[in-house]
């Protein structure tokens, strides 16, 4: 028995491992160095961090050299860090391309070219600036040059799929005239391209990349920083603290846990990877499924980037796009992630119930108050950035830096009053602080580099859009879509889904919000409806989410599915059969902006929305799960259906019927949900006696 429990354990950390794997592979680069190139790297990394460190208070640079500076440093740790082929094996003279041991002089100097390309605006600003439109030649050539080479940077560290996508956009700008009439584009000049491109602030430079550099990082940063603290472990055991000992417990804590450092995280997979850890094994312990425990975990990882303040470095994009403050980004994403994330947690209560679960013993846990107390100081930065935010109403790059100060302190203060408690060397302790916060730093930068790279990339498609082609797209969809707005919105989730297999979130939502945003807002009012354009934003962000974990490509199943042991499709397949609770919010605020709480000042209003939304994802949780204090009969999960609709979209009934007001519908709603619970109890209570 012993040696079995052994073989259990040590298969539990090879899964962890592999996930480990997978997870520092999409994020940190797949290289394993020695020698200087293993100090090299971190060490960029570190100054990247500190550079972005000294923007808010230290160093006044103009945006654009910003801009510049932090593609360079994306685009240098990504060629030092990724070879060219992560998979395919290259010998002899060719073995340079697959070698993940050491760095070939050919990346180094790939490194140093695209650097040059990356800062080439920045040394020559005043006089591009001054021919702005009319390219030398040998702004042409650093041009094109700054192009390729960013784009083998995104292959590299964030596959062919992005590479594909942009291809596609520049090849539509130069052959467009030669296209079918339907979808003919006038075409452009490599003058005007490279002009728009890679010397304006329209195209690689553009807003994307200014929020990344200026806003994204710091919160990033801040997020390492944290986990590097202990922050990570105290979410994960005051989740299971809390939550552990009920029906299905492992997976109620893992679905907070996730939620809490999905706060700071901004990363699907690097939250799969933190918390899954010890929620899989967990969950499987109490009687889920292999491939159920890493679905749970993959759908609370990724719907963690629908949570503030991070938000998947989306929120800070999103207030850009939209010329909104970040608070209101923040305040209209409030109630979608919140219900969403209450509504997995009854996922989970509900797939406990379908299998007779129990919970873990309390012994087995945590204890909540030593557990809260023990770790109350990681929550001060987080208090403290949310009183920079809303209380002080400070920018949010600001707010972070200072936060990131606080945390600083706290990380030192730790060590130090462990250290005394425990009759510890203070100076020890406080060489751990140093190295604590040197960690962070490289993780900040390492975790930046595919974000940095990506947003460039994904620029390059914004500017070849507002070349012209944008009027294009919109003609385009509408005749697709037919004067259907259902229909557009379903080609717009689809292309989101499809887009978001082979992108990152951030990158995925630039692409698709340049591209369907102003065509939903446009035909939206074509068709009779006054779309809001931050709800029109943010249905993309959602779907761009939903996309990491749609099979084939989504990482963060396959990392859930190493640690769980379990197949990575069937996997994905049931982590996105969870998440379509979220698939439907997005449909849903389009047509009724109050979930996003837009004009809506009263505080018993904002209950009311909130109460209406949770019980709509109870009811639509229960009908999809065919289950809600027992099996569904089909008109039960009908009226679960109509449930839905009903507290989510009550000015549809109120149009249809003439008939009382919204708040009257949700009422009715209520009525019709506590209807069925009625219905269902005798049902429940006979089949508990019969297991009893």
């Amino acid at each position: 028995m012993a040696k079995t429990d052994k073989d259990h354990d040590q298969t539990i950390d090879d899964g962890a491992r592999a996930a480990q794997r997978i997870a520092e592979e999409a994020e940190f680069g797949s290289r394993r160095l020695s020698g200087i190139s293993r100090y090299l790297i971190p060490c960029i990394a570190a100054a990247w961090s500190l550079f972005q460190l000294s923007l808010p208070q230290l160093i006044m640079l103009d945006s654009v050299y910003i801009r510049c500076v932090h593609l360079a440093f994306a685009i240098v740790l990504v060629y030092l860090s990724y070879p060219a082929l992560k998979k395919k094996q290259t010998k002899g003279i060719f073995s340079f391309l697959s070698n993940k041991d050491r760095i070939h002089f050919i990346d180094y100097t790939l490194a140093i070219l695209a650097a040059l390309a990356a800062l080439y605006l920045a040394i020559n600003y005043v006089s591009l600036s001054t021919r702005q439109g009319a390219p030398t030649t040998t702004d042409i050539i650093v041009g094109i040059a700054l192009v390729v080479l960013l784009l083998e940077a995104a292959r590299r560290s964030l596959g062919p799929f992005l590479v594909v996508v942009v291809s596609v956009f520049i090849f539509y700008s130069f052959f467009g005239s030669y296209m079918p009439d339907v979808i003919s584009f006038k075409g452009v000049s490599l003058s005007r391209f490279i002009s728009q491109i890679t010397i304006s602030t329209e195209g690689i430079y553009g807003i994307p990349l200014d929020v990344s550099a200026t806003i994204v990082f710091l919160f990033v940063l801040f997020g390492s920083m944290l986990d590097k603290a202990g922050g990570g472990k105290f979410f994960i055991d005051l989740a299971f603290s809390l939550l552990g000992h009920y029906k299905g417990g492992p997976a109620k804590a893992a679905v907070l846990a996730s939620g809490l450092t999905g706060l700071v995280s901004g990363s699907s997979i690097a939250n799969t990877v933190t918390t899954g850890t010890f929620t899989i094994p967990l969950m499987k312990s109490v009687g889920y499924p292999d491939y159920k425990a890493g679905a749970v975990e993959v759908a609370a990882s990724t719907n963690g980037q629908l949570m503030p303040p991070i938000m998947g470095a989306a929120a800070f994009i999103i207030a850009e796009y939209c010329n909104l403050k970040y608070i209101e980004v923040v305040k209209a994403a409030f109630i979608p992630a919140i219900i969403s994330y209450i509504a997995l947690i009854y996922i989970t209560h509900l797939e406990a119930s379908k299998l007779g679960m129990r919970g873990l013993p309390r012994d087995q846990l945590p204890r909540f108050f030593k557990t809260l107390f023990g770790g109350l100081h990681f929550l001060i930065p987080m208090f403290y950035l949310i009183y920079e935010l809303m209380i002080l109403r400070h920018s949010p790059e600001l707010s972070a830096y200072r936060s990131i100060q606080v945390l600083a302190v706290l990380i030192v203060a730790q060590n130090l009053v462990k250290a005394h408690m425990a009759r510890k060397s203070l100076a020890d302790s406080f060489k751990l602080s140093l190295r604590q916060i040197w960690d962070a730093l490289v993780a900040g930068g390492r975790n930046m580099m595919g974000i940095g790279v990506a947003v460039a990339a994904a620029g390059i498609i914004v500017g070849v859009v507002t070349m012209g082609l944008g009027g294009l797209i919109v003609e385009v969809i509408d005749t697709i879509a037919g004067g259907n707005i259902y229909l557009l919105l379903v080609i717009t989730a689809v292309a989101s889904l499809i887009l978001g297999m082979g992108l990152p979130t951030t990158a995925n939502y630039i692409v698709m919000a340049s591209l369907t945003v102003p065509v939903i807002i446009t035909l939206g009012a074509d068709y009779g409806l006054v779309i809001p354009v931050i709800a029109a934003h943010l249905f993309c962000f959602f779907f761009g989410i939903l996309a990491d974990d749609t099979p084939p490509v989504g990482l963060a199943a396959y990392a859930a599915a190493a640690i769980a042991k379990s197949d990575p499709i069937k996997t994905g397949i049931q982590g996105f059969t969870y998440d379509i609770r979220t698939a439907i919010l997005p449909f849903m605020f389009i047509f009724n902006s109050d979930l996003l709480l837009i004009g809506i000042h009263s505080w018993w209003h904002i209950a009311f929305i909130f109460v209406s939304g949770v019980l709509a994802m109870f009811a639509f949780a229960a009908m999809t799960q065919n289950y809600f204090i027992i099996k569904n009969r089909i008109y039960e999960g009908l009226l679960l259906g109509l449930v839905t609709f009903m507290l989510l979209r009550p000015q549809f009934f109120v149009d249809c019927f003439h008939f009382a007001n919204k708040i009257t519908w949700s009422l009715i709603g209520f009525a019709l949900f506590g209807l069925v619970y009625l219905v269902q109890l005798p049902r429940a209570r006979v089949a508990n006696r019969e297991k009893i």
